[in-house]
């Protein structure tokens, strides 16, 4: 899945890891609920990236 920006919208409920600009682990994961917009990053530059879909209907796992 690609990066996503802070401020759109999540496409899945679920647990989203910050990375850094070029790709790193940056420590910090949020809680999303589907089609709510991401909370701002902690430095400029972070994108947010899915790391593990809630289970239910909104996490897309059945």
């Amino acid at each position: 899945m690609s990066s996503l920006k802070p401020g759109n919208a999540a496409p899945n409920s679920g647990q989203y890891r910050q990375v850094g600009p070029r790709g790193g682990n940056t420590g910090h994961e949020v809680t999303a609920v589907q089609g709510k917009p991401l909370p701002p990053t902690q430095r400029p530059g972070q994108t947010y990236v899915l790391a593990d879909r809630t289970a239910n209907a909104a996490g897309g796992k059945k």
